[in-house]
């Protein structure tokens, strides 16, 4: 932020982006250099053999070029080290240097050419020596050359050259004219195709149909939207995370009043958290049981192969096959049941249609119905359908929005289960039993709208969403699911926090904190990375400006040939200071049901923390309305940390007054 233009477009990357591959190349350079200089010092006058003289102007034209190339390399090291992020201006004259670099490439690749032919010609007789150090002289060239083309690739941007008229939309937005709708029109069918064309390159393993093709347009044009107001490029986002994973830690080392402390606790103190504790630790089982054989193996990598070797039946009617019986089998060793205790098993997946089974527990005298979560590209991009779509049940008068890919998962399941009568069929061998229905991730928050959808006909019903996306139901229903759904979350789970309208203010966020920061990118990435690895203090400069006022970011946030002619929306955004939590376009959805939050008791942000402890709370969807930053903040969403999580909590009972 902003992106380079050279060559007349915008790349994805930016000015100064070059310091580290700099470095690096800057390095290899001199010490090949060095090499060269010491060979052909070594050899000086000794070019007598057949071909010698070719190899004397080929080390020596050689030594002039890499001297060359680190010139100008150092040249834009030192450039991009230059000035901030949003205020580019010191490195105005990094495109020409980059031409030079690029111009240089010329005579290296026909060197390279000269160097292949010496190497190959039988009719040289040098030492050997020489030779191999010219044979990897040339290796070197290529890798190089094949490297830098496979950067530009890398760094290439489709929208490029339509990137800053599209920016440039809201502040042309008065511009009423046909020709100017037109070309705007063009350029947002351009991007959303683009984007379209990026997930079926990375979808073209499976089997595509009109679901995916209705998929593959609904999710691009999520991401054409998301992506289309920001002059962002990757390694402004990394900055941006790692600023404000160091200002977030800074607030919570902070002491919290104790209104700020209790202000996360759910109203309600009659229910016995003790209670569903334990009952989500018995049917996080089944939730992770439903991931099958990966899930089995992952847990248990060194014995897994051996206790499934031949231990199932091999006449049980399950949908979707199982080769091997590898998930069946490992769905037997997860919950301890025997195969006779299960009505039905599914391990067909499409998109919008995901793997569930249907099983009789008896220690707790239910039929549990467990979903499974995430584990392919169609349940990728089951998640990823993120539109808001309408629920309208009969007799329920908090209908509302829900996810669209989400509730057409819950529908596919709500079909099997009635139509094909697999409910009726378990409730006709135990009557007496509750339904209960679970799932983790994706399979939590399918559970949780597929209990919405069959809550008139069990009204018995019970429902443990583990891990369920944030971005899940409207207001209305969210508040109709706490009487017979639970939420659990560990930590600062993403996937708990993921809506549009959290993606939006994290993204304001980003903007906002990379445009007051008045550090080089390459120092908040280099203390960034030691800040996560090795921890320490959180450094001083995420939020600082060292007195600076806004005037003094002197360059617009805009690709840099036309920083004085445009502004980026967010750059507007933020000379104008519009406050972070302004309300965002997209309609919020919510977290199912009551929410048990289970965090760790001490803070430990480091990945291998050992004897971690953890407490557990009733908590608000309003504690869920950001996303945090954090090492663990995939990890926390994992299916085998929820059950470690849930195994021994001391539960936390607090009320608000």
């Amino acid at each position: 932020m902003p992106g380079m233009v050279m060559f007349g477009r915008r790349w994805a990357i930016a000015s100064d982006d070059f310091v580290f591959p700099g470095a690096f190349e800057l390095f290899i350079r001199m010490i090949w250099w060095i090499g060269i200089l010491v060979l052909y010092s070594i050899h000086k006058g000794k070019f007598n053999c057949t071909g010698g003289g070719l190899l004397h102007s080929y080390l020596l034209v050689l030594l002039i070029l890499l001297a060359a190339i680190i010139c100008a390399v150092s040249a834009i090291v030192c450039i991009s080290m230059q000035g901030t992020i949003s205020n580019p201006g010191p490195r105005k004259s990094l495109p020409k240097l980059l031409y030079t670099r690029l111009g240089l490439y010329i005579p290296e690749l026909v060197w390279a050419v000269v160097g292949a032919i010496w190497v190959s010609d039988t009719d040289v007789h040098c030492e050997r020596t020489v030779v191999n150090v010219v044979f990897w002289t040339v290796i070197a060239s290529w890798v190089i050359i094949i490297f830098t083309i496979v950067a530009v690739a890398i760094v290439f941007d489709p929208l490029g050259g339509k990137k800053t008229l599209y920016l440039a939309d809201d502040i042309n937005r008065n511009l009423e004219s046909s020709q100017s709708g037109q070309l705007f029109y063009n350029v947002k069918k351009t991007a959303t195709r683009v984007w379209e064309t990026r997930i079926r390159l990375l979808c073209c393993c499976i089997m595509q149909d009109d679901d995916h093709r209705v998929a593959f347009t609904s999710i691009a044009e999520l991401f054409r939207t998301y992506f289309s107001d920001t002059d962002l490029v990757p390694s402004d986002i990394a900055a941006g995370l790692t600023l404000l994973h160091q200002e977030q830690d800074k607030v919570e080392n902070c002491p919290k009043e104790p209104e700020e402390v209790l202000c996360h606790s759910h109203p309600s103190h009659t229910d016995d958290l003790d209670i569903e504790l334990e009952n989500a630790a018995h049917y996080m089982q089944f939730a992770a049981a439903a991931y099958g054989w990966p899930y089995y193996i992952y847990t248990n990598p060194f014995t897994a192969f051996c206790k499934l070797n031949g231990d199932c039946p091999t006449d049980f009617d399950i949908i979707g096959g199982d080769r091997l019986n590898f998930h069946f089998g490992s769905i037997l060793k997860i919950t301890g049941l025997q195969y006779r205790d299960f009505i039905h098993i599914s391990f067909h997946n499409k998109i919008f249609e995901i793997p569930f089974f249907v099983a009789l527990d008896h220690k707790k005298e239910a039929i549990v119905v467990a979903v499974r979560g995430t584990l392919s590209f169609e349940d990728i991009l089951t998640d990823l359908s993120a539109e808001c779509e309408d629920l309208t049940l009969e007799d329920i008068l908090e209908n509302g929005f829900v996810h669209k890919g989400i509730t057409q998962a819950a529908n596919y399941i709500y079909r099997r289960l009635i139509n094909d009568g697999i409910l009726n069929k378990a409730f006709t061998i135990a009557p007496e039993y509750k339904l209960v229905i679970v799932g983790h991730s994706l399979g939590g928050g399918t559970a949780s709208v597929l209990a919405i959808m069959l809550r008139n006909s069990f009204p018995t019903l019970r429902c443990y969403a583990f891990s369920p996306p944030g971005g899940l139901l409207s207001k209305s229903l969210a508040d109709y699911s706490k009487s017979f759904i639970v939420s659990v979350i560990v930590g600062k789970d993403l996937v708990a926090r993921l809506s549009m309208p959290n993606m939006e203010d994290l993204k304001r966020r980003i903007v906002r904190i990379v445009a007051n920061c008045n550090r080089p990118k390459y120092q908040i990435l280099l203390y960034g990375c030691w800040y996560e690895v090795f921890g320490g203090d959180p450094d001083n400069f995420p939020t600082e400006l060292d007195g600076r006022n806004q005037a003094a970011l002197t360059q617009p946030l805009l690709a840099e040939e036309s920083l004085m002619m445009h502004r980026s929306p967010s750059y507007n955004a933020i000379e104008d200071e519009s406050p972070l939590d302004a309300p965002p376009q997209s309609r919020h959805l919510y977290l199912p049901g009551k929410i048990i939050h289970i965090v760790e008791k001490t803070s430990s942000r480091r990945w291998c923390s050992s004897d971690v402890k953890y407490t557990a709370r009733w908590s608000k969807e309003t504690a869920f309305s950001n996303i945090l930053i954090s090492p663990k903040m995939i990890t926390d969403h994992m299916p085998d940390v929820v059950p470690l999580a849930l195994c021994g909590p001391s539960p936390q009972h607090r009320t608000t007054p």
